[in-house]
């Protein structure tokens, strides 16, 4: 991601002289989260502590942004970057009247679609296209149609950002809005078709992954994940639209994504391994570099059922992607791959990779895996915190032990909430407690109640107007909910109807 060969301390003493921004945490953040109740309070405390970690990420100015406060990654507090915002709405959004998630966007949109200047610079413009992705997951929870009017209807930033992400001029650069120019590159055949993207390790956010290595380098192949990415922009952005009711806009965008969807199956696919690799240009043939990208595919619904069982087994297997400490960045079978840190992007366990791969899992019900390998990375940023000093959460995680990983040697970052958040506080919330959908535009809540889990539940739940608490009582075998407004709970596929007030619900298992 942040390709920097500098000590700790110096990176520390960068970051202190570019403070511009100020602090900002809402005065009323612990009032504001969303509380959790489970029997293992070391974890509760680390969900706590992970929100008290994000509320000193929440920034005010420098003057002249187009949205203040939003959340910083906590990297260079005069940059941004693209796909650490978009993540970061992905937890967020569990409490967004403190923690600015959908308006940090806003300081992406602006620089980049309406080529405005503002104090803070875009990393990298070409970062992974996620807007869609992250957009449709907040207004799903949240209900903010105004918000989706803007974005979609008035300003048209999630179709304007898909068209720039396939035209935007390779070498390109804008110095009053990012420091790099544009790595991304579009391969076209004679017709001008799009066949795919060349990318690097910095702007594919997977800095040192060895991605193209037996190529001959990452200007010598097409990027399974940017192509993937844009696929999951059409398809979200479909949906958006058939959420917000523009059926017309809807089916345009549909209509793209078949198409994308058709050509990565035909191009990217390989049928002996099973797998989406990279291509080499000059070949056509599949670079057999087995890393976490290949299931942004999967999350965005390229495979049939038969390739995704094909591609489910790569996270089963412990001498690759899976094992004690799964989804690690590069296979473990590779040649490059770093058992003892990871090496940041050879190995190393990274969150938001760990989100995206759980949530594709789930897309072709694999609930159970997708729930083992989330809780075995929990479990591991629990005992790092535990064990490591400072106890904290990390940039990225070792793929062999309870420990950060590296960058070129460094210890990886602390304090990194920031994207290292999905896991303490939106994977605790969806698979372990089991909350797997929390729909505010059809008043409803699916969860997937664990007996095995003790007393565990909900306080403080908001979504769209509704304020609710639900607890489910080991003891008892009931559910007791509590709420402001009706909504339908459903526990294990069974509908429940929740009226205003106090509602109980007994034999639920």
């Amino acid at each position: 991601m942040k390709k920097v060969l500098i000590s700790l301390f110096a990176w520390t003493s960068v970051c202190l002289v570019a403070a511009q921004p100020k602090d900002a945490a809402h005065p009323n953040w612990e009032q504001e989260i969303l509380r959790v109740v489970y029997p293992d309070q070391s974890l509760v405390d680390l969900y706590e502590k992970t929100w008290a970690i994000a509320a000193d990420r929440v920034r005010i100015g420098p003057a002249g942004i187009p949205a203040s406060p939003y959340l910083d990654e906590n990297c260079y507090d005069e940059q941004i970057w693209i796909w650490d915002a978009c993540f970061m709405v992905l937890f967020s959004k569990y409490a967004p009247e403190a923690y600015p998630g959908k308006q940090t966007l806003d300081n992406l949109y602006v620089p980049i679609l309406e080529n405005k200047a503002t104090p803070l610079r875009i990393h990298l413009r070409d970062n992974p296209p996620l807007f869609a992705w992250a957009e449709y997951g907040n207004y799903e929870f949240t209900g903010d149609r105004e918000h989706v009017t803007e974005i979609l209807e008035n300003k048209k930033y999630l179709q304007r950002h898909f068209d720039y992400f396939n035209t935007i001029e390779h070498g390109s650069r804008n110095e009053t809005i990012s420091p790099n120019p544009i790595f991304l590159n579009q391969i076209r055949d004679e017709s001008g078709k799009l066949l795919g993207f060349t990318w690097t390790g910095g702007a594919s956010g997977m800095d040192n992954t060895p991605r193209g290595r037996d190529a001959g380098g990452y200007n010598k192949i097409m990027w399974i994940d940017a192509i993937s990415q844009q696929a999951l922009s059409a398809l979200y952005i479909s949906r958006l639209a058939e959420a917000y009711g523009n059926k017309k806009e809807a089916r345009i965008w549909k209509k793209q994504y078949q198409e994308l969807k058709e050509h990565i199956n035909r191009t990217y696919w390989d049928e002996q391994d099973g797998f989406y690799y990279d291509v080499a240009i000059a070949t056509g043939e599949p670079c057999r570099i087995k890393t976490p990208a290949s299931f942004w595919a999967m999350l965005a619904e390229i495979p049939s059922k038969k390739q995704a069982a094909r591609m489910v087994r790569y996270v089963r297997d412990a001498n690759m992607m899976g094992g004690t400490y799964p989804w690690p960045s590069l296979s473990r079978d590779d040649k490059d791959y770093h058992d003892a840190t990871g090496d940041y992007w050879k190995g190393g366990i990274w969150l938001p990779m760990v989100y995206m791969g759980t949530k594709a899992l789930e897309k072709y019900g694999y609930y159970e895996l997708a729930d083992s390998l989330a809780e075995k990375v929990i479990r591991q940023q629990i005992r790092t915190y535990q064990k490591i000093t400072p106890h904290t959460i990390w940039e990225c995680y070792s793929p062999s032990a309870d420990s950060p990983s590296t960058e070129y040697g460094r210890r990886a970052r602390p304090d990194f909430c920031g994207w290292s958040a999905l896991g303490p506080i939106s994977l605790f919330i969806e698979n372990m407690l089991g909350f797997r959908e929390i729909n505010a535009l059809e008043k409803s809540v699916r969860w997937s109640l664990k007996s095995k889990n003790g007393t565990h539940g909900l306080r403080n739940l908001k979504f769209g107007p509704i304020r609710t608490d639900i607890i489910y009582n080991s003891l008892s075998n009931q559910v007791k909910v509590e709420t402001n407004a009706p909504y339908t709970l459903i526990i294990n596929g069974k509908k429940h109807r929740i009226k205003t007030g106090k509602n109980l619900l007994e034999h639920i298992v």
